[in-house]
């Protein structure tokens, strides 16, 4: 495909869809193994590039470029793909580790045509949005997206999903405690983890020949600064779905399991999915998940309804007060 344009700004020729596999991490590690000073480690979990690979046009959907601002003043770049009526809500996607929003799209096409308005964007470094990839820099920027949905005059506030997938689910848990819970009536994680030390380490310990070395590189290499497992005490009454594919050998499905242990709250649910691997749940078109996950989604948003119904309920009440009579003479 010849070069395109995307947020204003030039981008390179397409590229072949792109997935991480266990065969690269374990390239990774073995890299990281022979070159132990790489700060911070910072290039295993965050692969960026500004390649073209979809628009939202040829899945049939409709959008709009978006810029917004991070807390430093940097441009964020998205897409935003309103639902078709009739509207259920609006989702706050944070993509994985690798590549742009161009890429992940592939992931969420399905949703608005099933109700769900979706707000894809680029962390800093990804795409064409400006910055240098880093934790903390995805996690503001993850805020701000929350936060520019919330201001949005064609999206109802209070009928928000936060949803991540893979590092976008590890990301979309610190920057929803960044930005506060309000209005988010769940946080979807799929292929997740609680701990950036302890992913490392799991992958590590399936492999034999870095299984001896997994402590020292996890617990040596890698830092659980801005983790998730530091972000979850803010979100006790945000309901929690993690979906985890059992076969998943990108993150394993212990990672997302430590998830859902230490969540706070009781509004929790897991679906172990058997035999299916990373980012395999909701892919194919005739996935039954698919529905699962919409009729999940659509029960937090009738749950909130009833919410408004008996806020609004208790404040007639309120005003009508106790000693509140009609006189008839």
């Amino acid at each position: 495909m010849a070069a395109s344009r995307y947020g204003g700004m030039q981008l390179l020729c397409r590229k072949p869809h792109r997935t991480v596999t266990p065969a690269r991490i374990g390239i990774w590690l073995c890299f990281l193994l022979a070159v132990p000073w790489l700060g911070g480690c910072n290039s295993f979990f965050f692969q960026p590039d500004n390649f073209l690979y979809y628009t939202p046009d040829e899945f049939n959907l409709t959008y709009e470029e978006v810029v917004f601002r991070g807390p430093e003043g940097n441009r964020i770049t998205g897409w935003f793909l309103p639902a078709r009526e009739p509207v259920q809500g609006t989702i706050i996607y944070f993509h994985g580790n690798a590549a742009n929003i161009t890429n992940h799209v592939y992931a969420v096409r399905w949703l608005p045509p099933l109700g769900y308005s979706v707000l894809l964007f680029d962390y800093r470094g990804y795409g064409v949005s400006e910055g240098t990839a880093s934790r903390s820099g995805a996690i503001a920027d993850g805020a701000a997206a929350i936060n520019y949905v919330r201001g949005r005059k064609d999206v109802d506030p209070t009928r928000l999903i936060v949803y991540g997938q893979s590092l976008g689910g590890a990301l979309a848990v610190n920057a929803l405690a960044l930005a506060g819970g309000k209005g988010v009536r769940a946080l979807i994680v799929e292929g997740g983890f609680a701990s950036y030390r302890e992913v490392v380490r799991l992958i590590m310990n399936d492999t034999w020949f870095l299984w001896p070395f997994q402590y020292p590189v996890a617990y040596g290499l890698f830092s659980d600064h801005m983790g998730p497992e530091n972000g979850v005490p803010a979100l006790t009454g945000v309901p929690l779905l993690v979906v985890h594919g059992e076969a998943d050998q990108t993150v394993p499905f212990e990672a997302g399991k430590q998830l859902f242990d230490i969540y706070p709250g009781g509004d929790k649910t897991l679906w172990a999915i058997p035999k299916l691997r990373h980012m395999e749940i909701f892919g194919g078109k005739g996935s039954p998940w698919r529905k699962k996950l919409v009729a999940y989604m659509n029960g937090k948003m009738e749950a909130a309804d009833k919410e408004k119904l008996e806020a609004g309920r208790k404040g007639m009440r309120r005003r009508s007060g106790p000693g509140w009579h009609l006189r008839v003479n």
